[in-house]
């Protein structure tokens, strides 16, 4: 098998709350990047990893987007052409947990997409909350795309922690040797939650996946009851709860013109 495109991340996810507790917690993951072309491949090629199939990794369509049986490639391209940014679509890199044994829980997955020169020209940040809804954020990358920093307004309930408007700040490395992604969240202007993934590159094999599992059983059950666990321990703290307000199981934000946000986590 010739040398994949795609590869894992292994890292850790920080998280720090600024404001009105101060919270901070970090935990070590891996995360999928795949090229969203070559996902066949890798199904076809290895035995720990399948997809639409229950296996040690899996990887499911309907997982991610809109709903519907499209491939997640057919997905993004769908989001970059409504929005204008079609020609960033000549190679899509998704950044996100795999399934394993059959559960998974993605509270953000990103999309470094590129054009033909290999150039990140959009990324699509896509959010998806512990009700089920999820919105993508797609939003075009200011100058050559090698230090990514933007912005949007948020326009999902994520946190019983915090409201219903607020402002996001995303900054970036797009896969290479490492991947960061970190996103800081403020309301009216004050800084209230940073977090970020910190990933060194791993390749995709058997023998990997064999060694991640060793390393971090049940993960993605870890993530999702990770969040439940520091909700209560933040309850605990005082922080108030804000009252949720629903939203389309599936929705998009187009960020025309993205605010580059200068505060970094």
């Amino acid at each position: 098998m010739s040398q994949l495109a795609s590869c894992i991340y292994e890292g850790t996810v920080v998280h720090k709350r600024l404001t009105p507790r101060q919270h901070a917690f970090a935990y070590r993951v891996f995360a999928l990047c795949l090229d969203v072309d070559e996902i066949d491949r890798i199904d076809q090629s290895l035995r720990f990893f399948s997809r639409g199939k229950r296996n040690i990794l899996g990887f499911w369509d309907t997982d991610l987007g809109e709903p519907g049986p499209h491939s997640v490639g057919a997905k993004a391209r769908r989001l970059l052409d409504h929005s204008g940014l079609g020609h960033f679509g000549a190679r899509i890199e998704l950044l996100c947990y795999p399934r394993i044994l059959g559960f998974v829980f993605n509270p953000l997955s990103v999309y470094f997409c590129r054009d033909d020169a290999g150039t990140v020209g959009a990324v699509i940040y896509e959010v998806t909350n512990t009700f089920g809804e999820r919105r993508s954020y797609v939003i075009p990358v200011p100058g050559d795309g090698a230090a990514i920093a933007q912005g949007c307004p948020k326009e999902l309930y994520v946190s019983p922690f915090t409201g219903a408007s607020g402002h996001y700040g995303f900054h970036c490395i797009a896969p290479s040797e490492r991947v960061v992604v970190g996103v800081n969240f403020r309301e009216a202007g004050q800084p209230v939650l940073k977090t970020h993934f910190r990933g060194e590159k791993r390749q995709l094999t058997d023998r990997m996946i064999a060694r991640l599992m060793a390393r971090y059983p049940l993960m993605t059950v870890k993530v999702f009851g990770s969040i439940h666990f520091e909700a209560a321990r933040l309850w605990t703290k005082g922080v108030p709860i804000v009252p949720r307000h629903t939203s389309p199981t599936y929705s998009v934000s187009i960020v025309d013109r993205p605010v580059r946000d200068a505060h970094h986590a």
